[in-house]
């Protein structure tokens, strides 16, 4: 599997024909290095329905023809755009061509832009090409993060931006619950509140955890 982090949330991930977005933010997003008309996923998967998680999701599945994947309230109020979706909740599992989806709690809030309910927020799990990836979405720290652990996470991607999410320290301690293999920092530097040193968290996880950890500039890839 290739993923490619796009900036804030957004991360793209591919294995064989696959391409997959989860919470594509790119427009309007000062750090994003990819356009919206650039990327062809099949589905787009996303954590909640706040403004910088949606982002380009309406545009990106209506010029491919893209399945959206998440809460059903979000899916049911994207579906009054125009976009094909399958609504899922806090707790369940599906499959789909390429792989499984999980969605896992997390705590935080969801609405859309125009206040709309947003359904309950999320971190998600996916399971394609052989690799587990867990992005947690906006959340706190809360200890039931040691059971999403027991999906054996290859990949977590954490916010570490503070002030609406985790901070650096609370995202090591999530790293100590989760057990990855690898970790990436998500959520930071995008706007002045939640500005961060992710290669000084990278450096933290790797001193006092058994985690590899990966600080990518948005556009930057890992291969798993």
């Amino acid at each position: 599997m290739k993923l490619t982090f796009l900036g804030h949330a957004a991360v793209r991930l591919q294995h064989a024909d696959h391409d997959i977005l989860i919470d594509p933010f790119l427009s309007g997003n000062p750090n994003a290095v990819t356009t919206p008309a650039s990327l062809s996923p099949s589905h787009v998967i996303l954590t909640h329905a706040h403004a910088d998680h949606v982002g380009d999701t309406v545009d990106i599945a209506r010029r491919c023809g893209a399945t959206l994947i998440a809460a059903v309230e979000v899916v049911g109020r994207l579906g009054r755009d125009g976009v094909e979706g399958v609504g899922m909740n806090v707790g369940g599992g599906a499959d789909f061509p390429f792989g499984r989806v999980t969605f896992t709690p997390a705590w935080h809030s969801s609405g859309f832009a125009d206040g709309s309910y947003g359904g309950t927020p999320m971190g998600v799990v996916v399971r394609m090409g052989g690799v587990t990836v867990f992005h947690a979405g906006d959340t706190a720290l809360f200890s039931d993060l040691a059971l999403v652990a027991k999906h054996g996470i290859d990949v977590a991607l954490l916010p570490i931006g503070d002030h609406f999410t985790m901070g650096p320290s609370e995202a090591l301690d999530a790293v100590r619950l989760l057990g990855p293999r690898h970790v990436v920092p998500i959520h930071y530097d995008t706007f002045p509140p939640i500005e961060q040193d992710a290669h000084a968290f990278a450096e933290r996880v790797e001193a006092e955890t058994e985690a590899r950890a990966h600080a990518l500039a948005p556009g930057e890839s890992l291969e798993l």
